[in-house]
């Protein structure tokens, strides 16, 4: 027997964050740079009683406040296989592999539990963090839950979590 299966999709201007990144892994480090990031939710699942696989509103009020939080910050991935993040008073000190040293004011810094900065895991710690958030707000279980994360037009990485009550 057939089951009927719908997806809403949100992609508003406006769930957008701007931030300073640098892609670095043993042997490559890349300067610091930014992006203007942009930030699309795709959600599949079962039609709710009330005519809903996920209320738009819920979902665009909980991506802005998420994207609202990356907003004009250096994202430094706390979990990296080459750099040494030290908290000193109110800097974040950052060395690299080849002795590289940077300083940081701790109030511009965002140490996020990812290993490198990319587009790839950007998409899926945005993804985690917004299905905690949703499902903490009170959102019926999906089926398939995906978050892209755009580092410039045409050029995006995104992450799918598929599956029973994803």
């Amino acid at each position: 027997m057939a089951v009927d299966r719908f997806e809403v999709f949100v992609g508003k201007e406006y769930l957008k964050f701007n931030a300073a990144h640098f892609i670095a892994y043993p042997g490559f480090r890349e300067r610091v740079h930014g992006h203007n990031y942009q930030v699309t939710v795709r959600i599949g699942g079962d039609l709710g009683p009330d005519g809903y696989v996920v209320d738009f509103g819920l979902v665009k009020r909980v991506t802005r406040e998420l994207c609202d939080g990356l907003d004009e910050r250096l994202l430094l991935p706390e979990k990296s296989d080459c750099l040494v993040i030290r908290h000193n008073g109110k800097q974040i000190e950052v060395t690299y592999e080849d002795g590289a040293w940077f300083s940081f004011p701790k109030d511009d810094v965002l140490l996020l539990p990812i290993v490198h900065s990319s587009a790839e895991e950007l998409a899926q710690y945005v993804a985690g963090e917004l299905a905690l958030r949703l499902r903490q707000a009170g959102a019926r279980p999906w089926r398939r839950f995906e978050v892209s994360v755009a580092e410039a037009a045409g050029q995006s990485a995104t992450f799918v979590e598929t599956g029973d009550d994803a």
